[in-house]
């Protein structure tokens, strides 16, 4: 059996991980456009310095060979032809499969600004050589504009000002970390980069650019006028999947390739995992995908059960966050508030059980909360206790030292 696996980041390694410890004899080949294995939650550590390119790998040095995986690194897969079953690269080589798993992430969105996408001097942060751009650019360039505050531009942030950069972050919304956070939660944060030398622009987009006679944006112009001068741009204004190689595929697909429970996609034999599929992207989501596919790909029968358990995590200047959940409140939802000196919680519930949850400065016992909204524990009476909830609420233990649920699910 020939197990092809397009992308090597959390969901493509993870499957191909599996892949061979439920087949020995099996063939795994990884196709990656990316030259090396790298966490993209660390990027910003190579441009802060904090971390060099090999110190952002999440497997050993060895992890193919000793797994006996083939990779092509730097490859790009230009065509998925789902009816011969193979694939074609950018060199228009082929290669054929039996199973298929893309995995092939997302790509930076590039908003149609002025020369935002023709610039020499913007850049996305998605992948290794996005940090190692924008690293050797700052070598030079004193003055950052960072386009949107989400998590991915606040990093960026974060990582130029460690630098001693000048950095000025433009966001639409009226606040920071806006699909992250609430107005409560971002404050603090907004103070912490302020006092950092951090300078924000809240409620207004960019509009027009300036670009000199070497194709480098020098000045940003906002939707209300105002000018913001720039050596250097990063866009943080989200990911768009990463779906070129699937359209002539046939293989049905919106914005992301549409899968079912096992992570099959429109045509058998073929799984798709990760950002490209839709399904909260973020990393151990990403993973567990990936050894659902891997498990359905050697046909071991596998459903993907976590399409709940959205989870992010930030620190910034020592203050942590945690967010579980979808994190919008609806009409009918009961939101549960407490704020005291240096944390703030935040849970949302909906049909009688926990939906989100925000914790913030102390996130001690939270995988209580995973636990709930994960398996969608009916919570109908205790709503009020659930900052003060542990797993003692939910479980008899018994002499023997074995437990019993007691609240139905």
């Amino acid at each position: 059996m020939k197990h092809v696996i397009i992308g090597a980041g959390a969901a493509g390694i993870t499957a191909a991980k599996t892949i061979r410890s439920l087949s020995p004899d099996a063939q795994i080949l990884v196709i990656s456009e990316d030259e090396q294995v790298h966490s993209r939650c660390m990027l910003h550590k190579v441009i802060s310095h904090e971390r060099d390119a090999a110190g952002i790998s999440f497997v050993p040095q060895e992890f193919f060979e000793a797994n006996r995986i083939q990779w092509m690194p730097g490859t790009r897969v230009k065509y998925v032809w789902p009816v011969t079953s193979k694939v074609q690269l950018e060199n228009d080589e082929t290669i054929d499969f039996d199973r298929l798993l893309i995995a092939a992430g997302a790509e930076s969105f590039i908003p149609p600004v002025g020369d935002f996408r023709t610039a020499k001097n913007v850049f996305g942060l998605r992948h290794l050589s996005d940090a190692l751009k924008i690293d050797q650019m700052a070598e030079t360039a004193e003055r950052v504009l960072i386009v949107g505050s989400g998590l991915v531009g606040m990093d960026a942030a974060y990582a130029l000002l460690e630098r001693g950069k000048q950095v000025t972050v433009v966001e639409m919304a009226e606040r920071i970390l806006p699909l992250q956070l609430d107005e409560t939660a971002g404050e603090p944060y907004k103070r912490l980069f302020e006092a950092a030398g951090c300078r924000f622009i809240l409620g207004k987009s960019a509009s027009e650019t300036v670009t000199d006679e070497n194709g480098n944006i020098r000045t940003v112009i906002l939707s209300d006028g105002t000018e913001i001068p720039c050596d250097l741009v990063i866009v943080a204004a989200g990911v768009r999947a990463a779906l070129s190689c699937v359209e002539k595929s046939g293989l049905k697909a919106d914005r992301f390739l549409e899968v079912n429970e096992y992570m099959e996609t429109s045509a058998p034999g073929i799984y798709a995992a990760g950002d490209i599929a839709g399904l909260s992207g973020i990393w151990p989501n990403a993973m567990k995908q990936g050894q659902t596919a891997a498990f359905n790909m050697c046909g071991q029968h596998m459903k993907y059960l976590d399409r709940y358990a959205m989870k992010n995590t930030m620190n910034f200047y020592g203050l942590v966050t945690l967010s579980l959940g979808r994190g919008v409140a609806e009409e009918g939802d009961l939101v549960l508030i407490r704020e005291d000196r240096g944390t703030y919680k935040k849970a949302i519930f909906r049909d009688g059980r926990l939906d989100s949850i925000l914790l913030q400065g102390d996130i001690d016992y939270s995988g209580i909360y995973q636990y709930m909204i994960k398996n969608q524990v009916k919570l109908s009476g205790m709503e009020e206790r659930i900052f003060d909830l542990t797993f003692a609420d939910f479980y008899d233990v018994w002499p023997d030292g074995q437990y019993d649920w007691k609240l139905p699910i």
